[in-house]
C-alpha cells in the first residue's frame, strides 16, 4: 500500500510554541509541567499541568474569531496556518482539502465562561457561539471555514488514541484519492471545569513536585499529568508536492487500531494495533528503528505497554522514546505531537529524552531513552497511543525516501 507524505506541521505544546521551539526544548529535555497558572489551584488534589506559555490569540487570529472560539480552537487554527504555509499549498489545492481531526474534551474553558454567565446574569448573557464553541468537532469546522476548504471534514473521539486515528484516516483518504488532508489533534482543558474532569480518573498524578509527577516506565511512576496543545499536519500523495517542492518530513506508511473489549484487559489490544500498522505498511518488527510510546505513567499501564513492546520486538531490542514525559499527556494532541517528534528525529538523527525519567524499572525490559538525547540513524518508527476505555492505535512512519 502507498503512504501519505507529510509536507507541513504546526506544533503548540507546553515545551514550545511552534515546531522549532518545541523540538529544541524536547531535545534538551526541558520540562513543560508546572504548577497550574491559568486558575488558582490552591488546595486542589492534582495541582500540576502542562500549560502552553506565550500564546497570544490576537497575534494569530482576528478579534471576531477570538470571540467565538475556545483556546483549543485558537491553538488549532494557529497551528493549521503554520502547517499550511509550510506545505506551500496553492489556493486551489487548499480549497479541495479534506479535514480529519481529533478531540477528547471540547471547549471546556469557553463552556465554563458561558455557564458562569448563565447563572450569574441570566440566559440573555450566554453567547450564541456557545452552540458550537464547546463541541469536540468544532476544530474541524473552524479549520474548514477559515481555509475555505470544500472536502469532507470529520472528527475522531478516542481520547489519546484519537489523534493517531485522525492521521490514520488521513492516510486512508490519500489512498482513496484525496489530494490534501489537514489532520491532527489539539486540546486545552486547563480551566477549573476542565481540570476537575480529570480528578475522577485514578491515574492522574497527585504529586506536587513537577520533576516527580509524571515518570512513565520509572519505578517511581505515580500517574499522568494532563496537558494542553497538539499538532496539525498536512498530508498529501507522493506525486502532488513535486510541483512546488515543499518540505518532505516523512511518510505515514501504515495504520492500525484495535479495542480491548473488557475492562482491565492487558496490552494485547495495543500489540494488535501495532501488528496491524506493521502489516498495513508491509513492514516487520525488525524493520522498525524506534518506538514512540504512549507512556501511561502508572504501573499497570506501563507494564501493559512494555509487555506489548517486548513481545513484539523482543526484550530491549528497539529504542523506546517517551517525549510526552516533558509535556504531560495531551490526549488527542499527544499522538500527533509524537508523530512530529519522530519526523524531526529522522531529520536530525537524534532521539529525545523522556523528561525527568532517569532509568526505566528493569521489570519492563525496554530500552528507554532517558535523560540524554541519543544519536540515531533510524528510517522508520512506530508511534503508539491508547485511550481510556480500551482504544488502541498505532502508526508506522518512514523517511520520505523509503
Amino acid at each position: 500500500m502507498t503512504g501519505a507524505l507529510i509536507t507541513g506541521v504546526g506544533v503548540i505544546a507546553p515545551t514550545g510554541l511552534g515546531t522549532d521551539a518545541y523540538w529544541a526544548a524536547t531535545r534538551a529535555g526541558h520540562l513543560g509541567i508546572r504548577r497550574i497558572g491559568r486558575f488558582d489551584a490552591t488546595g486542589w488534589p492534582a495541582p500540576l499541568g502542562g500549560e502552553v506559555d506565550g500564546f497570544d490569540a490576537a497575534a494569530h487570529l482576528p478579534g471576531r474569531l477570538i470571540a467565538q472560539t475556545d483556546r483549543m480552537t485558537q491553538f488549532a487554527l494557529a497551528a493549521t496556518d503554520w502547517a499550511v504555509a509550510e506545505a506551500g499549498l496553492t489556493p486551489d489545492e487548499l480549497a479541495g482539502a479534506s479535514i480529519s481531526t481529533a478531540a477528547a474534551f471540547g471547549g471546556f474553558e469557553y463552556g465554563q465562561r458561558q455557564l458562569q454567565s448563565l447563572w450569574r446574569q441570566g440566559p440573555k448573557h450566554v453567547s450564541t457561539y456557545m452552540s458550537f464553541a464547546w463541541f469536540y468537532a468544532v476544530n474541524a469546522g473552524q479549520i474548514s471555514i477559515r481555509n475555505a476548504t470544500r472536502g469532507p471534514a470529520g472528527v475522531f473521539v478516542g481520547e489519546q488514541a484519537g489523534g493517531l486515528d485522525a492521521i490514520g484516516n488521513a492516510l486512508r483518504q490519500v489512498r482513496s484519492g484525496a489530494a490534501v488532508v489537514i489532520t491532527g489533534g489539539m486540546e486545552s482543558s486547563r480551566s477549573p471545569y476542565g481540570h476537575a474532569s480529570h480528578l475522577g480518573n485514578r491515574d492522574i498524578s497527585r504529586e506536587p513536585r513537577p520533576d516527580r509527577a509524571y515518570l512513565p516506565f520509572s519505578a517511581d511512576a505515580c500517574g499522568y499529568v494532563p496537558g494542553e496543545g497538539g499538532a496539525i499536519l498536512v498530508v498529501e500523495p507522493d506525486a502532488a508536492p513535486q510541483r512546488r517542492q515543499p518540505v518532505r518530513y516523512g511518510r505515514v506508511s501504515g495504520y492500525g487500531a484495535a479495542f480491548d473489549a473488557r475492562p482491565g484487559a492487558t496490552g494485547s489490544g495495543l500489540r494488535r494495533a501495532a501488528q496491524l500498522a506493521l502489516a498495513d505498511a508491509r513492514r516487520t518488527p525488525q524493520d522498525i528503528d524506534a518506538v514512540f510510546a504512549d507512556a501511561g505513567g502508572t504501573r499497570a499501564l506501563d507494564l501493559a505497554e512494555a509487555t506489548a513492546i517486548a513481545e513484539l520486538f523482543g526484550p530491549h531490542a528497539v529504542p523506546v522514546v517517551a517525549p510526552k514525559a516533558g509535556t504531560g499527556r495531551l490526549f488527542s494532541g499527544g499522538g500527533p505531537v509524537d508523530v512530529v517528534a519522530a519526523l524531526l528525529a529522522f531529520r536530525d538523527g537524534v532521539l529525545p529524552p523522556a523528561g525527568r525519567v532517569t532509568a526505566p524499572d528493569p521489570v519492563y525490559e525496554i530500552d528507554l531513552v532517558t535523560t540524554e538525547p541519543r544519536q540515531w540513524s533510524g528510517r522508520s518508527a512506530l508511534v503508539l497511543a491508547r485511550g481510556t476505555g480500551g482504544f488502541h492505535s498505532a502508526l508506522v512512519l518512514t523517511t520520505s525516501d523509503e
